[in-house]
């Protein structure tokens, strides 16, 4: 009896150091880990043709998620409010789409009256930059000068043709998408919500579900009537300040509005460029450029967290850091899903993470 003690207190000893954990297994831990990572970025890569139009498909839905709940409640059947929802969501897409392609068609037919300007006005501000003269002649006499770009119209016309299939089928997809998303949402929701066991994490499957449905259309209903807002000032200082097609700087203020950061820092570029190429003094030029960006700093800083609140609000670097992924691993429509996206971990976080508020440890 009395060796059966020393026995177990060792084999105790011996099971407790077998399961202790030695850098080696955490390096191999981490390294499954970071390769599941690699590939599933592969993954989000190479079916990027697919999944862009369906996650964008499914964050339009979660947007649209309270007008379809509006219409339900006047007795709509599902597949008749999605279809409805949709094709108002395609006619205000293809009015923005007009509205914007007869502007973009008149600066596409300057084009080479621009770049020749452009360069007139450059060349004789670098002259004595000595390294900038083979750059520079290269642009004058290669493949971005006027007289190369009327040669290859229809090179470039043809390579535009090459990516509209492509940009229709996807277009294609997410309408597909979009209808059959909204139609079946409920059940979608029901059937995430039955897909946990116990009633206390349904219930919290509920909270966080409705949370993030109420977070994209408040913040994106909001966001559009600020942005068309900002949208009409920015049209007003591309009138007074002279550069032309205030309409189509309206419209890319809008637009680029829900891209923080990169949008509004290719607006500014723009209109620095075009004030110097229409006014002669660099003053004067820049003028129309420091006022959009002094009313974008007022808005973005002043305007919209008073409207937002802190309940929906960022963290700034984390935000610039998923535009950047998201610009990088798919392009344009990444950039304009980076937002959603961030908004929809933030919201999932402050449902699931634990509310309770940490201690800190003071030195003594």
């Amino acid at each position: 009896m009395n060796a059966v003690g020393p026995r177990r207190q060792s084999a105790g000893r011996l099971h407790r150091t077998s399961l202790r954990k030695t850098g080696l297994d955490y390096a191999v831990t981490w390294s499954v880990i970071g390769l599941f990572l690699i590939f599933a970025l592969i993954a989000l890569h190479l079916a990027s043709f697919i999944l862009i139009p369906l996650t964008l498909a499914v964050v339009t839905g979660l947007i649209l998620g309270l007008a379809a709940d509006k219409l339900g409640t006047l007795g709509m059947p599902p597949m008749l409010n999605a279809l409805l929802l949709t094709s108002a969501f395609a006619v205000i897409a293809l009015m923005v789409g007009s509205a914007v392609m007869e502007p973009v068609q008149n600066l596409l037919g300057d084009a080479p009256d621009m770049i020749d300007g452009a360069l007139d006005y450059i060349m004789p501000r670098v002259e004595h930059v000595s390294w900038l003269h083979r750059p520079l002649q290269a642009l004058i006499h290669g493949p971005i000068s006027s007289e190369t770009m009327l040669e290859n119209t229809g090179t470039i016309i043809s390579t535009l043709a090459t990516g509209v299939t492509p940009a229709l089928l996807q277009i294609l997809i997410f309408l597909g998408s979009l209808v059959l998303f909204l139609a079946n949402r409920l059940a979608i929701r029901r059937a995430l919500i039955i897909g946990f066991q116990d009633r206390e994490r349904r219930l919290i499957a509920i909270r966080a579900y409705n949370a993030v449905e109420r977070a994209l259309g408040f913040y994106f209903a909001t966001a559009l009537v600020l942005y068309a807002a900002f949208g009409t000032v920015a049209a007003i200082i591309a009138m007074l300040g002279g550069l032309g097609s205030p309409v189509l700087w309206g419209l890319s203020a809008f637009l680029l509005s829900f891209i923080p950061f990169l949008g509004i820092a290719l607006v500014t570029l723009a209109m620095s460029i075009s004030g110097l190429l229409v006014h002669d003094g660099v003053l004067l030029g820049l003028l129309p450029a420091a006022a959009f960006f002094l009313v974008n700093g007022i808005f973005e800083n002043l305007v919209l967290p008073a409207v937002m609140g802190r309940r929906l609000q960022m963290n700034a670097f984390m935000l610039f850091v998923a535009i950047v992924f998201w610009t990088w691993l798919w392009g344009g429509v990444g950039a304009m899903l980076a937002v959603p996206l961030s908004l929809i971990v933030v919201t999932l976080a402050s449902e699931l993470l634990p509310k309770g508020k940490a201690k800190p440890s003071l030195p003594q």
